[in-house]
């Protein structure tokens, strides 16, 4: 499937365009299953001001918002991550919840172990002080943690319904209606739910959709968006036993700030190649 997602902010004088594939199928021929183009545009004129790979830009985008949600969600003293999916989106989600929480042991499971050791070696070098296991299945992962992250393209659930209190879930692979990481059973359990805007994951996860659907969960059900927690509108983890779940689906707006704010300082770098006369 391809993506095509245009945005402007008038805050910031941000006018561009994100254009993004998805093919899982390209597994099995060594490429990329994203991949991605940032047209960034002048406000005032149109002009074409950047091309940019919005492949990283939206692993920097995406890890970045599970960094601010998993910062008042998760307990402050978690310190064991599960990842379900290594692929290259888990890269910026790990470096994120590293970021905010002191995290001493990260589990990893990929249907592919190979893939799941690459990850491995790729933190143990930036993070030799941090224990890392690989596992054999989604449910050892997530038995112990704290932090669970989920960065697949499952079209079904990738853990079952056994979560351990006061677990933080960072969703991120579905964007789909027809796509359910997260099973019916887990949703069921989630004292509260955040997400970046209520109107966009209504419309495109099936984590959400499904279960709504299934008639177990409302939309009302939907506790906050992450902006009226930073806002402080709402309140993010009140209690230790609380099991939250931040489902991310991605906003045009994020991907068109970063890529204005990558622009400005590579301008005022003088980095870059220039392509346009």
């Amino acid at each position: 499937s391809s993506l095509f997602i245009p945005s402007y902010i008038n805050k910031t004088e941000s006018l561009g365009i994100k254009i993004v594939s998805v093919f899982p199928k390209n597994q099995a021929i060594a490429k990329s299953t994203i991949n991605g183009l940032m047209i960034l545009l002048n406000a005032d004129t149109g002009e074409p001001l950047a091309l940019m790979d919005a492949s990283y830009l939206t692993v920097l985008r995406t890890g970045a918002v599970t960094g601010l949600a998993t910062d008042y969600l998760a307990r402050k003293e978690a310190s064991k991550l599960a990842v379900i999916g290594t692929g290259v989106q888990s890269r910026g989600q790990i470096e994120s919840v590293i970021s905010v929480r002191q995290i001493e042991e990260i589990t990893l499971y990929n249907r592919s172990y190979q893939k799941a050791e690459e990850a491995r070696l790729e933190i143990r070098e930036k993070h030799p002080d941090i224990n890392i296991i690989i596992t054999n299945s989604s449910q050892e992962a997530i038995e112990n943690a704290d932090i669970i992250v989920t960065a697949t393209n499952s079209n079904v659930p990738v853990i079952n319904g056994t979560i351990p209190k006061g677990t933080h879930i960072n969703a991120i692979g579905s964007f789909k209606p027809t796509m359910q990481e997260i099973p019916t059973e887990i949703v069921k359990k989630v004292n509260k739910i955040i997400v970046e805007s209520r109107e966009a994951v209504l419309e495109e996860t099936g984590d959400l959709i499904i279960p709504i659907r299934e008639g177990v969960l409302a939309s009302e059900d939907i506790y906050a968006e992450l902006g009226e927690l930073v806002e402080g509108k709402r309140n993010g983890r009140e209690f230790e036993h609380e099991i939250t779940l931040f489902k991310s689906v991605g906003l045009a707006p994020m991907d068109v700030a970063v890529a204005k704010t990558i622009y400005d300082r590579a301008v005022a770098m003088n980095l870059g190649t220039y392509i346009f006369v």
